[in-house]
């Protein structure tokens, strides 16, 4: 008997049924700051979080959101490709 289980198979798309993208960041080093940036006329830090070593944030892009900022030693996974922030 076959079965079929979605959460085993990829998947080929990194976008919500509202179409915002997610995206990964792995720290490679502790104290990694994640900084998130607001959309409109002022851009400003809307919300931050520190990841340690081996911790990985999963987040996207909203309404509210428009640009995230990296501190530190990272990989950051997105449907573009993976940035290492070292290189």
């Amino acid at each position: 008997m076959e079965q079929s289980n979605k959460s085993n198979q990829p998947n080929q798309s990194n976008t919500n049924s509202n179409g915002n993208e997610y995206f990964v960041i792995k720290a490679k080093d502790n104290g990694v700051h994640v900084i998130g940036l607001t959309r409109g006329q002022d851009t400003r830090f809307h919300h931050t979080e520190k990841l340690d070593k081996g911790e990985v944030m999963i987040a996207q892009f909203t309404e509210h959101t428009s640009a995230v900022k990296v501190r530190g030693k990272a990989l950051i996974m997105t449907k573009f490709g993976t940035i290492d922030t070292e290189e």
